[in-house]
């Protein structure tokens, strides 16, 4: 292969590539239908244009046959009146007449013939584009279903989907973080209600060792079996005062 094929080669396979890629369905499809519509008006123009010269030799063909038989009669009027000359000089352009009406004849049918196949054509090209509009429509729509598809992929994968991540994860870690910061104040809460109730039980040791010293300054002991009451009548204005005071002390803690 000499370097000017190849080169030639190279060439046109780098514009066939640049021309595919610049394809763009939808548009292709139009243009396809456009030139397919271009092609049924030159079709019907060519339709139109045999009818009109079938017509027109179909038109010859008749008023030759009709030249012919009226010359056909004249001979037969110029035989019977006893013109012979008269009668061979009619048949002779009843002749010429009926050659061309034969001639006509074969051309009429040629003619018929194409029409025929001309319409047939034209029939066969308007299914055609009526088929291809349908497909056109078909295609277009799943183009454009296409292009919608890989422009939702093209959005999706430009979106960074590990940084999204890392930021879900960091947020998390936020949230647990707060999460036991708050445990721990609620542990915290929990141990001051802890030193209160010990600070009440505490009291409440004060409270028994009281209620012993009441119960010894009254004579008797909590831990030792009652003795017996002293006479009234030893008492002394010492023992009133403590009296008085230990009702005083009672008043208040009622209270």
């Amino acid at each position: 292969m000499g370097l000017f094929d190849r080169l030639s080669r190279v060439v046109r396979a780098n514009i066939n590539d640049l021309v595919s890629k610049a394809e763009d369905p939808e548009k292709v499809l139009e243009q396809a239908v456009i030139d397919m519509q271009e092609d049924l008006v030159q079709l019907r123009q060519a339709v139109a244009r045999a009818i009109a010269t079938q017509k027109r030799t179909e038109q010859q063909y008749n008023k030759n046959q009709s030249e012919a038989n009226t010359w056909q009669q004249r001979a037969q009027l110029a035989l019977s009146k006893g013109d012979e000359n008269l009668a061979r000089e009619a048949l002779v352009r009843k002749k010429s007449f009926s050659d061309t009406a034969t001639s006509l004849k074969t051309q009429l049918d040629q003619q018929s013939s194409q029409v025929t196949t001309l319409k047939r054509s034209l029939i066969a090209l308007e299914s055609k584009i009526s088929e291809a509009k349908t497909k056109k429509d078909m295609l277009r729509a799943r183009a454009n279903a296409a292009k919608a598809n890989k422009q939702l992929q093209d959005s999706m994968s430009s979106i960074n989907t590990s940084s999204a991540m890392g930021a879900f994860e960091r947020m998390e870690d936020k949230v647990m973080q707060l999460e036991a910061e708050s445990e721990t104040a609620a542990e915290l809460g929990g141990t001051g209600i802890e030193q209160q109730f010990a600070a009440l039980e505490a009291g409440s040791g004060v409270d028994d060792e009281l209620a012993a010293m009441k119960a010894q300054l009254s004579g008797a002991s909590p831990a030792q079996e009652a003795l017996p009451a002293s006479d009234s009548t030893t008492s002394t204005p010492q023992d009133a005062v403590i009296d008085a005071e230990l009702d005083e002390l009672r008043s208040q803690l009622d209270k």
